[in-house]
């Protein structure tokens, strides 16, 4: 939208809307700057800046910066507008016709959701959008901005779901995100999002929000669950007691939605132009574009005479605006506030992003990002000097530091006005059954064998339950290539559909009935807030590989997809935990590795399906952590910082919500099938059709394809490790994406010699050299899974990786070290089964794992360690 401070002079526009926190808003208002109202531009100074405006019969001049947070219609925009309405429009426009345009363009609201981590803000969002991001019972699931649009009332709202933060003050990426895109992108309003059940916590973050002094609403949500456990809230005397309206929502069952919108459009109209006893301000009184506006629009307002019945019922405000407060710091940190604010203030043309009381405060905090707002001024040695002092003063007389001073005073604004509204219910059950059950999952000793059947659990439901539909589909794959077959004359259409679509495509849809089943599962866990206590229980854990404990929800979602995983690292605030995690998240086996497995291992290990899959996923976990203890050590070795992160309560997961979330990520795949896995394909068909040959031996034209000739080049750098050259194209292939490890094996073991209609893993078990010894030996298969688990997983998460370090060195060190210790595993674990010397080398690791334990407490004695809390070695 166009600025005011874009118009040149003797040119005209109509306000839109002023945006800027609410003491500045007040005062462009007060100065004439009012929605509706046309503003000419008069003259610029000589050097652009200040601008002379003429607006309600007399002039003013505003800075350029102040004019550009004004958004407006320009007159020739309007005509434009008129023009393609009206068929006899004549060069002029009334100005009625000029300021309704402009209101009408008001008509679109910018609204930032912001909250806690795990207030129910992306399910909120779903609610008024209609989309479906994201969800989770833990935090940490929204790691970038989602958008949606929703129309109610004539309005069109923009939602922004922002990462959950617990508080704006710039400490962790997400913090900074947040904060950013509210003072940046300045919407129109701020939705809090609040959990209802964690009042005292929650209302942390909106404390914050209060000192920026934006138009913001509170959402409380779960309010269906706050009533259930019998809680009381006085709601309406809250409001006031914080400033800020506040609306019952319960997001999970779309209750309070038409509410929130509907106190969204009454704020964004009437927060600046209805003054505290609900009437009009004097400057549009008389305004009656601007009444029939509002009675259009449904804003209810009080006017000096009744002009309606819907207008005044009785003495009830139908219309009541909640008026901005200030916390009280208490005397000695609002002295150092006002200090401040008079040192900043006195800036010719001061940043507007933030209020000075916002300023004085964060300064008092140390806030790096204000302190360098508050640097490009040239008093910047005297705002600091003031505010040292002060926070000497405050550390003198209040015997703490001016951080914790304030969140102190936060917390007993919080604590006060809880006291005077909120009584909690007595015993409330929900606490009960979620501290029952905590008590078994994170117990001492019982919570590592429990997560670990619950993973065992999730990998046995998956072969088990997804057998049937998996041999349905794959009976229903070779009928319809049999059936192609027959109906298709001989040529290189039939071959290409047959040879290459079906069977590529086709090898890798069949497991997606697996790949259904894990996703159930996860978004199980996700949902009932069982993954919040998994990462409680391997802090230690992760701390002692040198991981942060939020590590693990990345590494949990790598599960899934690695590139999501890797976006989720910017939850961790320390740079180096978060690095560290990156470059590990590549050895969790994401569900692209899947089908893979499961075709080897039901192949070739059919008993121990659940078991082998089992050691496969658990051996990428043992490597992730060795290497992360690694990169601790050698390269990312400063301290962490502490972890923090709440444990939601236990809650019934909504199968139409895990039915839905599973069918998204089903479709995903099914969309990659159909696009990179199928563009894939027909490629490598082409490559192993091509060139031509005399002969009519598809085996032999297979031998001496393009396809083959990349293989054998390529073959002796793999041959150590047991694979062949169709096995070598099948692993280059798969650093696209690893579905496309099996659809190479799909399109390479179509052609069968005997012609005899074969499955692919019966093609498989027959592979055979030249000298008649078998392809796919068991040390083969394990090497292959090990690599195809170990080396990078596609090019996508190469790309995220260089995205989120910020360097292509990074993302091509992943390609190389992960290769390389793909290669070294691979290598160990095909020469040690192959010469038959497996027991005698689990034995060897034990004893190894046996001195290195022993020597660790000998030399931990010598050194003279003495006995702490938390170190049981010594």
């Amino acid at each position: 939208m166009q600025k005011l401070s874009e118009l040149k002079p003797q040119m005209k526009g109509c306000i839109v809307k002023v945006h800027g926190y609410g003491g500045f808003r007040k005062r462009i208002v007060e100065m004439g700057f009012i929605k509706g109202k046309i503003v000419e531009v008069m003259k610029e100074a000589p050097l652009g800046d200040p601008i002379t405006y003429k607006i309600m019969g007399y002039e003013v001049s505003l800075r350029r910066s102040v004019a550009a947070q004004i958004d407006i219609v320009s007159e020739e925009e309007a005509s434009n507008v008129i023009k393609a309405q009206c068929d006899e429009y004549h060069g002029t426009i009334s100005e009625d016709d000029f300021r309704s345009i402009a209101l009408e363009r008001r008509k679109q609201i910018n609204i930032a959701l912001v909250g806690n981590p795990n207030s129910g803000k992306s399910t909120l969002f779903n609610a008024l959008t209609g989309m479906h991001v994201k969800v989770g019972n833990y935090s940490g699931v929204t790691v970038d901005i989602k958008s949606g649009n929703v129309t109610y009332k004539g309005y069109n709202f923009h939602f922004t779901d922002l990462p959950g933060t617990y508080s704006i003050s710039a400490f962790s990426p997400e913090e900074r995100l947040v904060r950013n895109h509210i003072v940046g992108d300045k919407p129109d309003v701020v939705v809090n999002v609040v959990d209802s059940g964690n009042l005292e916590r929650n209302l942390y973050l909106t404390t914050q929000i209060i000192d920026m002094n934006i138009r913001s609403i509170v959402a409380l949500n779960f309010y269906d669950e706050f009533r259930k456990r019998g809680d009381s809230l006085d709601i309406e005397r809250l409001s006031k007691l914080i400033g800020i309206p506040i609306v019952p929502t319960s997001a999970a069952l779309k209750q309070g939605i038409d509410d929130l919108l509907d106190a969204i459009i009454k704020l964004y109209e009437g927060a600046d132009i209805i003054d505290g006893d609900g009437q009009l301000i004097d400057a549009i009184k008389d305004d009656a574009l601007i009444e029939r506006y509002h009675h259009i629009v449904e804003l209810e307002h009080k006017h000096g005479k009744r002009h309606s019945s819907a207008d005044i019922v009785g003495d009830k405000r139908l219309h009541e605006i909640v008026r901005h407060i200030h916390i009280n710091y208490g005397n000695v940190i609002e002295k150092a506030i006002d200090n401040i604010k008079k040192v900043y203030s006195v800036n010719e043309g001061a940043d507007d992003s933030f209020t000075p009381r916002y300023i004085a405060i964060q300064l008092l905090q140390h806030d790096k990002d204000i302190e360098a707002i508050a640097a490009i001024y040239s008093n910047y040695g005297k705002v600091v000097e003031v505010r040292d002092e002060a926070c000497r003063r405050i550390e003198e007389e209040l015997k703490t530091s001016a951080a914790n001073a304030i969140m102190d005073a936060k917390y007993a604004f919080i604590d006060g006005a809880l006291k005077e509204t909120f009584v909690a219910a007595e015993a409330p059950d929900y606490i009960t059954i979620t501290s029952k059950i905590d008590r078994i999952v994170t117990h001492k000793y019982l919570a590592y064998p429990i997560f670990a059947a619950i993973i065992y659990l999730m990998f046995e439901a998956t072969f088990s339950l997804g057998q049937y539909p998996m041999d349905w589909i794959e009976m229903g794959v070779g009928l319809f290539s049999e059936w192609l077959s027959n109906v298709m004359p001989s040529g290189i259409l039939k071959d290409l559909l047959v040879d290459g679509i079906v069977a590529g495509v086709g090898a890798v849809i069949v497991f997606l009935p697996n790949i259904l089943i894990l996703y159930f599962c996860m978004t199980l866990l996700d949902a009932s807030g069982y993954m919040a206590r998994a990462a409680f229980i391997m802090d230690r854990i992760m701390h002692k590989i040198g991981l942060h404990g939020k590590s693990f929800i990345p590494l949990m979602m790598g599960f899934g997809c690695s590139v999501p995983a890797i976006m989720a690292t910017r939850t961790i605030e320390n740079r180096n935990s978060r690095m560290i995690t990156i470059l590990v998240t590549s050895f969790i086996s994401c569900s692209a590795r899947l089908p893979v497995y499961i075709l080897l291992i039901g192949t070739f290990f059919a008993k121990y399906q659940a078991l082998v899959m089992f050691c496969i996923y658990f051996t990428g976990i043992i490597v992730a952590a060795l290497i992360a203890k690694l990169f601790k050590k050698i390269i990312f070795n400063r301290n962490d910082t502490p972890f923090v992160m709440e444990l939601p309560s236990y809650r019934m997961p909504q199968i139409k919500y895990v039915l839905r979330d599973t069918w998204e990520k089903g479709s995903q795949y099914l969309k990659k099938m159909f696009t990179t896995i199928l563009v894939g394909t027909i490629i490598i068909w082409a490559l192993s059709y091509f060139p031509q040959s005399s002969s009519d031996d598809k085996a032999s034209q297979l031998e001496h394809s393009y396809m083959a000739s990349m293989g054998k080049t390529v073959e002796p750098v793999l041959r150590p490790i047991g694979f062949d050259w169709k096995m070598t194209v099948a692993v280059i292939t798969g650093a696209a994406a690893k579905e496309m490890v099996l659809s190479t094996i799909g399109v390479l073991y179509g052609v069968n010699e005997d012609n005899i209609e074969l499955s692919l893993p019966d093609k498989l078990r027959s592979a055979v050299y030249s000298d008649g010894s078998k392809v796919y030996t068991t040390a083969s298969v394990v090497s292959l899974l090990l690599f195809v688990l170990l080396y990078f997983p596609c090019i996508a998460a190469i790309i995220t990786t260089r995205n989120e370090t910020g360097s292509w060195l990074w993302a091509l060190f992943v390609v190389g070290y992960t290769t390389t210790i793909a290669w070294i595993m691979a290598f160990i674990a095909y020469n040690v089964i192959t010469y038959g010397v497996v027991q005698e080398v689990i034995v060897g690791v034990v004893i190894f794992l046996c001195l290195l334990f022993v020597a660790r407490r000998i030399v931990e004695r010598k050194g003279g360690k003495t006995k702490c809390d938390s170190c049981r070695m010594c």
